[in-house]
């Protein structure tokens, strides 16, 4: 049973811009304390099945799921017809 965890937060290359890629993801360990990974390895973490992560926002629950542009993979959320994106909506990582 893969472990499921919130992302709370993100770091874009370029946080004005919402076309730029999304470096990191964070969120809130059940102690308080904060956590940060690279896209990368959360990439790897769910491509291994080991770890699930979603976003939450208004109650509304969403996964997310590795995709590809043909050349370079990058995380998402599944479709759920919130606008603007809700991860790259997400405040900024400290």
């Amino acid at each position: 049973m893969p472990k499921r965890v919130r992302i709370r937060c993100i770091n874009k290359t370029d946080r004005r811009n919402a076309h730029e890629s999304i470096k990191n993801v964070g969120g809130v360990n059940s102690d308080g304390t904060r956590w940060k990974l690279s896209v990368k390895k959360t990439i790897r973490d769910l491509e291994s099945r080991e770890w699930e992560y979603y976003v939450e926002e208004s109650g509304v629950t969403v996964e997310v799921i590795v995709a590809t542009d043909g050349r370079n993979k990058y995380i998402k959320t599944t479709v759920d017809g919130i606008q603007p994106d809700n991860l790259l909506s997400l405040p900024e990582c400290p």
